[in-house]
C-alpha cells in the first residue's frame, strides 16, 4: 500500500496527512492556539483529595486541575498498599495528602470543560520502543504478526531493557540490534534526564514535553513503505531531511520541497476531505451515505442506503451499503478523532454470515487505528457497540465552535413559531406598556407569515388595537427581534 505524508507548514499552523493509496487516512494538526499537552511530564502539586471519589485534583500550571484516579497511582503503591488497592479497601486518603508534590503525566488533555486527566504510569515513546520505566513487562506490537519476528523483538528488548518495561513499537520490524540499543539508549537518556529534572524543581513545574509535530512525524510516520513526503516549508523540510538521515535514512532521498503555487493539500486533494470530515453526512461512492450524531454520551452512527439501489435484490444492496460503510465509519473515526462510546447502527442483515463479514471488515479497519480502539459486538437491537481511546478534543471541535443560535442542537426556530413569538411579545406590549404604535424588524421568512394572508397582521391589529408595522432584514438570523420605535 503506498503511503504519501503531505506537510502544509506555516507561522501559526501546521498540518501533516497520511496518504494511503491516494486516499486520506490521518491527519495531525498543531497551532500556536492549541497547545497539545497530552504525553507532557510534570511535577504536580496535590491541592484536593476526594476519598468519595478515590481521587485527586493536582496543579501542573493549567488554568484548570488535573484529575489523578487512585488505580493511576501507581507506582506509588508498595506491595502492602497494592494487595489491598486489588481488594478495594484502600482509601486515596492514605496515599495522598494535599500539598504532596509527585510526578505525573498527561493522558488526556482538557475536553470541554473538564480539566486534563494524568497517571503516575510514565511512558515515554521512541522510534521502535515505548519505555515503561516503573514497570518490567516486555511487549510487542500487534501488527507484528510473524511469530518469528515476535520472539526474536521480544528476546533483544529482554536482553536490553535493563529491567524496565518496554512495548516493542511495529517500526522495529526487522530492525538490528544496535538499532533498537540506539533507541533504547535514547529513551533511558530522557528518562534519566526527567528525573533530575524533578529532583531540582518545585511543582507546578514542565519536566518534559512531548515532541512537535515535524519530530512526531519523523520518529512515527517515516518507515519504508513511506513512498514520498512533501512539506511546503524549506526550513521544516530542513529539518526533516536532518531527523530522517538519523532515523530513517532509507527515506531520506524520498522527501521532497512542494514549491508550486496552489496550496499543498488542494493540490492532493486533502482540503475536501477535511471538509468532508466537518460534515455530519458522509457519502459513500455508492450512494449510500452515513451520519454522525455527537452528544455528551456518546457518538452514534446511522448507515443509509441513499441513492444506492444495487444491482440483484434487497439484501444484497444492504450487504454492500454495509461492507463499504465498516470501512468508511473506521476511516472517519481516526480524522475526526472520535473518543469514548460509540454506537453504529448498520443497516439490518437477514443473514447471519453478512452480519459476521461486516463485522470482521469493521474490526480489521479499526485495528489499522493508532488509537487503542475496542468492538464490543452486537446488542439485542443489532447495534454495534465500541469504544476508542479519548485523548484530547474532536477534529470537529478544535476547527470549529459551538453555533451561538442553535446552542449545539443543530436547529433553529422556525418561521411559525418565531411569528407567534413576536405575536406574544406585541401582546405583552399591548398590556403591560399599553403601546400602540410599533414599528418591528424581522428575518423575512418571518415577515412573510405575517403576510400571508394579510388579513393575519390586520386581525392582530384590531385585537391589540395596536399599529403595527413590520419590515424585513435579510441580514437577521430568523430569531432577531428589532423594535425599532414604539409609541
Amino acid at each position: 500500500m503506498a503511503k504519501q505524508i503531505i506537510i502544509n507548514s506555516n507561522f501559526s499552523e501546521k498540518r501533516a496527512a497520511v496518504l494511503k493509496n491516494n486516499k486520506l487516512e490521518d491527519i495531525f494538526f498543531e497551532r500556536e492556539s492549541y497547545d497539545r499537552i497530552a504525553g507532557n511530564i510534570y511535577r504536580a502539586a496535590v491541592r484536593d483529595v476526594l476519598p468519595g471519589m478515590q481521587a485527586a485534583f493536582v496543579d501542573i500550571g493549567l488554568e484548570k486541575n488535573a484529575f489523578l484516579h487512585i488505580s493511576d497511582l501507581y507506582p506509588r503503591f508498595n506491595k502492602e498498599e497494592k494487595k489491598k488497592w486489588s481488594e478495594k479497601n484502600l482509601s486515596i486518603k492514605n496515599l495522598l495528602q494535599p500539598g504532596e508534590e509527585l510526578m505525573v503525566q498527561v493522558e488526556k488533555e482538557p475536553i470541554g470543560t473538564k480539566g486534563p486527566k494524568v497517571t503516575c504510569k510514565v511512558s515515554l515513546p521512541g522510534r521502535y520502543f515505548v519505555l515503561l520505566p516503573y514497570e518490567n513487562k516486555i511487549g510487542v506490537s500487534r501488527r507484528i504478526n510473524e511469530s518469528h519476528e515476535r520472539n526474536r523483538l521480544k528476546r533483544i528488548a529482554g536482553e536490553i531493557s535493563d529491567n524496565k518495561g518496554v512495548i516493542v513499537r511495529t517500526n522495529a520490524y526487522h530492525r538490528d540490534r544496535s538499532e533498537l540499543q540506539k533507541d533504547f539508549n535514547y529513551l533511558m537518556t530522557i528518562w534519566r534526564d526527567t528525573q533530575k529534572r524533578y529532583k531540582n524543581s518545585k511543582a507546578p513545574k514542565l519536566l518534559y514535553r512531548d515532541v512537535e509535530l515535524i519530530k512526531e512525524i519523523a520518529r512515527d510516520h517515516l518507515s519504508e513503505d513511506t513512498k514520498k513526503v512533501v512539506i511546503d516549508d524549506s526550513d521544516d523540510y530542513n529539518k526533516l531531511k536532518q531527523l530522517a538521515s538519523n532515523i530513517a535514512p532509507e527515506v531520506e532521498n524520498r522527501i521532497y520541497l512542494y514549491d508550486k503555487d496552489l496550496p499543498i493539500f488542494t493540490t492532493y486533494g486533502i482540503e475536501k476531505e477535511l471538509d468532508k470530515a466537518l460534515k455530519r453526512k458522509v457519502w459513500l461512492d455508492s450512494g449510500g451515505y452515513v451520519i454522525f450524531d455527537s452528544t455528551e454520551a456518546l457518538v452514534s452512527v446511522d448507515v443509509n442506503t441513499g441513492k444506492y439501489t444495487g444491482s440483484k435484490d434487497l439484501q444484497d444492496t444492504v450487504f454492500r451499503t454495509n461492507l463499504e460503510a465498516a470501512k468508511e465509519i473506521a476511516r472517519q473515526l481516526r480524522l475526526r478523532d472520535i473518543g469514548g462510546i460509540i454506537i453504529i447502527d448498520f443497516i439490518d442483515m437477514e443473514k447471519e454470515h453478512h452480519q459476521r463479514e461486516v463485522l470482521d471488515v469493521l474490526e480489521k479497519e479499526l485495528a489499522k487505528d493508532r488509537t487503542k480502539t475496542a468492538m464490543l459486538g452486537l446488542t439485542r437491537l443489532g447495534l454495534v457497540e465500541m469504544t476508542r481511546k479519548k485523548v484530547r478534543e474532536r477534529f470537529g471541535e478544535l476547527l470549529q465552535k459551538e453555533c451561538p443560535y442553535c446552542k449545539g442542537t443543530g436547529k433553529v426556530l422556525s418561521a411559525e413559531t418565531m411569528a407567534l413569538r413576536v405575536r406574544r411579545k406585541l401582546h405583552m406590549m399591548a398590556v403591560d406598556e399599553n403601546v400602540k404604535k410599533v414599528q418591528l424588524e424581522l428575518h423575512p421568512d418571518v415577515v412573510a407569515v405575517f403576510r400571508k394572508p394579510k388579513r393575519k397582521l390586520k386581525e392582530l391589529e384590531k385585537e391589540l388595537d395596536m399599529k403595527i408595522k413590520i419590515k424585513g432584514n435579510n441580514s437577521f438570523h430568523i430569531e432577531d427581534i428589532n423594535i425599532i420605535s414604539k409609541k
